[in-house]
């Protein structure tokens, strides 16, 4: 080994020349003795000087005899040939990698020693190249040196710059040896190879997990962590990456940089242009093993695997309930502290999800952009589009592992299931009555609050829910939308629709739990239920005779028609029910509680 008896007394790192150990003392004294007469720029050595000074010449007088790729330093030139003859002269003690030039080992050699000898003077935070301090310390001084020549928007990192330059040249360099797709970053073809190989060299040491990129495993390693060092300066919110601050910036700006070349719709992230593009050439690159459904987004298509898988990565920690996607468990935790980020701009109602508050909001513009191609009926909301579509497909792609029952929606299967599980997670804090959904104790909630937040446009009246606005609608137009293809007899409600469907194909789906005897209605199999529990809940004010069934009640009540025991205290009139005494009461009392919609 070469001996090195020149030592730093500061970190006590050793050097083979006196004039090295001098050079690397500046690197704590922050000296920079040798100066750029072009720029000021100062530097360490008068080697690094030189080798500036060509960024201003533009100078490259060292040409490569191989391929002709010119150089401005001979070093350089040196360390491209062995690119040509595969020569890596400097290999790893550790890991035997190679290399085939000293900077680069130098700095792969830290991967091992953990060595982070150049500290930020700001916050003290440590790298282990010099080039990572100077890009860190532009995160302080706000610097972006190097800006696009076509809209001029400035970055703080060359190879920034560069990446975002081919947004405007669509250029792709970097190509695909096995599939021959071509990418703009070299990092993206490095991760497109590894699907070819299923490589995963970055390990997590606390979980396991493999990743394809080192990126990927500090992210990663950020969730063990909770650490979000990348704050926003508007809004102060926490991130665990840059690039994620990056695209959260763009909410508050509105930018949407990447446009498309068919549409011009703009788009915060390429990934989202990218996953746009699609809907234009149909593409479909990812492909399910299990069922062979296509899928044009790899968020898409891993969402899709977890419904063959049942996987549930992300865990509440509050009621440890697992979901397959953290969108949904980020959802989930506002159940919990009942927190509204996005607010109404119209009416200051609040809500848990920017979609449900999208939705919300077109009941006030009353827009609806999603259009169906078949019969070009409009909607508010893409779901009930896709839902809509399937009354022309009689498409159902989920399926009940139970009853084997067929859905249209996943929203439906997970109705569908509860009814089986007899899960009802949502409840109310008013009454405590538990739902299955989260959309019926909202609208349950409406029955405390009174809340009719649906208005009819032509009389007036406000409805607790959409679906009975639309139905009420229908009295208006006299539309009647569901047609049997029986009888050919037409209906305005969908629930009047299939309980008519039923006369014809005889089914019940309705079963009694004791005695196993089906029913067509929902009402029926809770009238018949009442005959095993005994239950009489309609209830005679006359004689407090009890009944299971209102119809029956009502009858009994005819066999009092002639009885009048309720008096008026007033005019001493004498009246058959209760309800009779205090219509009559109001007389008296001028009241007129029922106010007419159309005319007042």
């Amino acid at each position: 080994m070469k001996e090195k008896p020149f030592a730093c007394d500061i970190c006590n790192k050793g050097f083979s020349q006196k004039s090295h150990l001098e050079a690397h003392i500046r690197v704590h004294t922050k000296e920079k003795p040798f100066l750029c007469d072009v720029c000021n720029k100062g530097f360490l050595r008068n080697s690094n000087l030189k080798s500036h000074l060509s960024t201003h010449t533009k100078e490259k007088p060292f040409a490569c005899n191989v391929c002709d790729k010119v150089f401005s330093q001979s070093g350089n030139l040196k360390t491209h040939l062995r690119t040509h003859a595969k020569e890596k002269p400097f290999s790893c003690d550790f890991c035997s990698k190679a290399f085939s030039d000293m900077s680069t080992f130098k700095k792969h050699l830290r991967t091992h020693t953990k060595e982070k000898p150049f500290a930020c003077d700001v916050c003290n935070k440590s790298f282990s190249q010099n080039s990572q301090l100077k890009t860190h310390s532009r995160t302080h001084t706000k610097e972006k040196p190097f800006a696009c020549n076509v809209c001029n928007k400035g970055f703080s990192q060359k190879n920034t710059l560069n990446q975002h330059f081919r947004t405007h040249t669509n250029e792709k360099p970097f190509s695909c040896d096995v599939c021959h797709k071509s990418f703009s970053l070299k990092s993206n073809l490095i991760r497109h190879l590894r699907t070819h190989t299923n490589e995963k060299p970055f390990s997590c040491d606390m979980c396991h997990k493999g990743f394809t990129l080192k990126a990927d495993l500090y992210r990663h390693l950020r969730t063990h962590t909770n650490e979000k060092p990348f704050s926003c300066n508007v809004c102060q919110k926490g991130f665990a990456m840059k690039g994620n601050l990056n695209q959260h910036l763009r909410t508050h700006t509105n930018e949407k940089p990447f446009s498309c070349d068919v549409c011009h719709r703009g788009f915060p992230r390429k990934s989202y242009l990218n996953q746009h593009l699609r809907t234009h050439t149909n593409e479909k690159p990812f492909s399910c093993d299990v069922c062979h459904k296509g899928f044009s987004g790899k968020s898409s298509f891993n969402r899709h695997l977890r419904t063959h898988t049942n996987k549930k990565p992300f865990s509440c920690d509050v009621c440890h309930r697992g979901f397959p996607r953290k969108s949904n468990l980020i959802r989930h935790l506002r159940t919990h502290t009942n927190e509204k980020p996005f607010s109404c701009d119209v009416c200051q109602k609040g809500f848990s999800q920017k979609n449900t508050l999208n939705q919300h909001f077109r009941t006030h513009t009353n827009e609806k952009p999603f259009s169906c191609d078949v019969c070009h009926k409009s909607f508010s909301q893409k779901s009930n589009l896709i839902r809509h579509l399937r009354t022309h497909t009689n498409e159902k792609p989920f399926s009940c592992d139970m009853c084997h029952k067929g859905f249209t929606l996943k929203a439906d299967l997970f109705r569908h299931l509860r009814t089986h599980t007899n899960e009802k997670p949502f409840s109310c804090n008013v009454c405590q009555k538990g739902f299955a959904l989260k959309g019926n104790l909202n609208q349950h909630l409406r029955a405390h609050t009174n809340e009719k937040p649906f208005s009819c446009d032509v009389c007036h009246r406000g409805f607790p829910r959409k679906s009975y606005l639309n139905q009420h609608l229908r009295t208006h137009t006299n539309e009647k939308p569901f047609c049997c293809d029986v009888c050919h007899k037409g209906f305005s409600e969908k629930s009047s629709f299939n309980r008519h469907l039923r006369t014809h194909t005889n089914e019940k789906p309705f079963s009694c739990d004791v005695c196993h005897r089906g029913f067509p209605r929902k009402s029926n199999l809770n009238k018949h239920l009442r005959t095993h529990t005994n239950e009489k809940p309609f209830s005679c004010d006359v004689c407090h005779k009890s009944f299971s069934e209102k119809s029956n009640f009502n009858r009994h009540l005819g066999t009092h028609a002639n009885e009048k025991p309720f008096s008026c205290d007033v005019c001493h009139r004498g009246f058959p029910r209760k309800s009779n005494l205090n219509q009559h009461l109001r007389t008296h009392l001028n009241e007129k509680p029922f106010s007419c919609d159309v005319c007042h």
